[in-house]
């Protein structure tokens, strides 16, 4: 099988970004990893490409997935005949955002008495 052409935009340590990472190494896919966060020139051309500003965004022979988690990239890639399925493990959570986005539970409330 032909492995595809993948260009990911991503954050260097977002949640987001670390399970697409994982996908790429669980299915062994070389990919060109795009730092959006301290390269504007990439920030700028995957606005561009994508027409929104949510990453990550991962474009697979020449389609634009925007604002997609690593699940959502491994959906793709199989049901496009793109990879076979592997029940490989994960190195990192392939559907968790990043840290300060993470729900944080509610915020504690105190009455007065």
């Amino acid at each position: 099988m032909e492995k595809p052409k993948i260009v990911a935009y991503l954050k260097p340590s977002c949640g987001w970004s670390m399970g697409v990472r994982a996908i790429m190494k669980k299915y062994d896919l070389p990919f060109e990893d795009r730092d959006i966060i301290n390269d504007p020139v990439q920030r700028a051309e995957m606005i561009e490409k994508s027409g929104q500003m949510l990453s990550p965004c991962v474009e697979v022979n020449g389609q634009m997935l925007a604002d997609v988690s690593g699940e959502e990239v491994e959906a793709f890639l199989v049901a496009n005949s793109l990879t076979s399925p592997n029940d490989t493990i994960p190195e990192a959570p392939i559907d968790q955002p990043c840290a300060h986005e993470m729900d944080q539970g509610a915020p504690l409330a105190f009455k007065r008495q």
